[in-house]
């Protein structure tokens, strides 16, 4: 079961896109995200858009205000932080929900006690990331990093062959950096930008060979920078690579 301090910072971030979808402004650079759907390893909701989720200490189960996405993000949030033997239950407008934990980024913030730092931010964020989908689509992928919970099965290694791209931001701090870099020789990310890179709702660096610092025995791309160079701008340890079947 889910603290309270990690349901008060689940409540703020859902009470920030609540008012956001009610016509309030977003901050410069909090543009609203749509997310995709999930089977088991992929997702589906429409609001990762609130550039206040306080990543610190949260409160009550019950959530009095709420938008129609709201169960869908707290599904996913909790889904990416959260391992199989956690989870979180809350009540959005009335209406409980049991929420799992599934890939383990963040297992210290569902603790007694248990808060989200930077680190812990952006192992989160880059999940939420790998996750989008622009069309909304149900698709099973397979994500893989430095982070010990991303570690393939041999079954996922031979199954998930098709590396689609790497990705890695901070959705928890103002701004919401997000970006993606695309593997050498792709040109597009579909899934999470649909037709065109321009209207993509993550910044797309065009080669991740030149961007991240090395490449790990899975494939997967690690260490990358926002800047389409390694060790220049500002450089991400917690990146996601998303493999898809072929």
């Amino acid at each position: 079961m889910l603290s309270k301090r990690l349901a008060r910072v689940l409540a703020l971030s859902v009470v920030a896109a609540g008012a956001a979808a009610c016509g309030e402004a977003p901050a410069p650079g909090a543009a609203p995200i749509a997310v995709a759907a999930i089977t088991e390893n992929s997702l589906m909701a429409n609001s990762l858009m609130a550039n206040s989720l306080m990543a610190n200490s949260l409160i009550a189960k019950t959530l009095a205000t709420a938008n129609a996405s709201t169960p869908q993000f707290m599904k996913y949030l909790v889904s990416c932080a959260l391992g199989p033997n956690q989870s979180l239950d809350l009540t959005i407008s009335g209406q409980p929900y049991h929420f799992p934990g599934q890939v383990g980024l963040a297992p210290q913030w569902g603790m007694s006690g248990g808060s989200c730092d930077g680190s812990c931010q952006r192992w989160v964020s880059a999940c939420l990331l790998a996750r989008l989908d622009a069309a909304g689509v149900e698709r099973e992928i397979s994500v893989r990093g430095l982070h010990p919970a991303l570690l393939p099965s041999w079954s996922e290694l031979t199954t998930y062959t098709q590396r689609e791209a790497t990705y890695f931001g901070n959705v928890f701090i103002p701004g919401q950096p997000r970006y993606l870099c695309l593997p050498p020789g792709a040109k597009s990310d579909q899934r999470v930008c649909g037709d065109s890179l321009s209207d993509c709702p993550v910044t797309v660096i065009p080669n991740c060979a030149p961007d991240c610092l090395f490449q790990g025995l899975f494939g997967d791309y690690d260490i990358c920078s926002d800047s389409g160079h390694k060790g220049s701008g500002t450089t991400y340890l917690e990146s996601v690579t998303v493999f898809l079947p072929k």
